[in-house]
């Protein structure tokens, strides 16, 4: 009975090892490189690259707290990133508390000065203007700040804040704080964005 066992267990092993074997593709990894040995102080963050990281579909999920730009609820969709060479688009189509809504960005990349200019476009019935730097660590975790022109949404003037951190190939967080008028900027949630394909 134990010797039928440990066959059985040895050819399920020999199985699974031969199939994750022929899966095509390799796991992902960060934008740092394997330097072969531990970093060192005067090591340089590589620039970000951005064709490497958002090109894709990536779906999301975010908690919305009630605020000028919605009612409180639950938010899901997805987001594709298209383009190249430092110009992109991302288009966002998701279901909220008051409906399905879509969401266009444009983005321009200036990697030599670390910076990304990003319009938005939200079907809800506004647009705004952010201006953002990406900072970046030898452990390969990256950080963009973005920060919004005043924009008006029914009649209000609204700010924006976004903090994209960017700790894993295929996820990210993004903190996103709103003020309106001359208010203080308030917690507007912290949504998970995931790699699809």
């Amino acid at each position: 009975m134990k010797r039928t066992f440990a066959v059985l267990l040895l050819a399920s092993c020999v199985i699974v090892t031969a199939w994750a074997q022929s899966q095509p593709g390799q796991p992902p990894k960060g934008q740092m490189p394997d330097l072969g040995r531990h970093t060192q102080q005067d090591d340089k963050v590589p620039p970000f690259d951005f064709d490497q990281y958002f090109l894709g579909k990536w779906s999301f999920e975010w908690d919305m707290p009630e605020g000028p730009l919605g009612p409180a609820g639950r938010v899901e969709g997805t987001t594709t990133y298209t383009g190249g060479g430092g110009n992109y688009e991302a288009v966002s189509e998701a279901t909220g508390p008051s409906g399905k809504f879509a969401v266009r960005e444009r983005l321009h990349y200036q990697k030599e000065h670390k910076t990304l200019t990003r319009e938005v476009d939200d079907s809800r019935g506004f647009k705004y203007r952010q201006t953002g730097t990406i900072g970046g660590d030898l452990g390969g975790f990256y950080t963009i700040y973005f920060d919004s022109e005043p924009f008006t949404v029914s009649g209000k003037l609204v700010r924006v804040k976004h903090t994209m951190r960017l700790t894993a190939p295929l996820a990210h967080r993004v903190s996103i704080m709103v003020a309106e008028g001359d208010g203080p900027f308030r917690n507007y949630g912290t949504p998970w964005w995931r790699k699809v394909q």
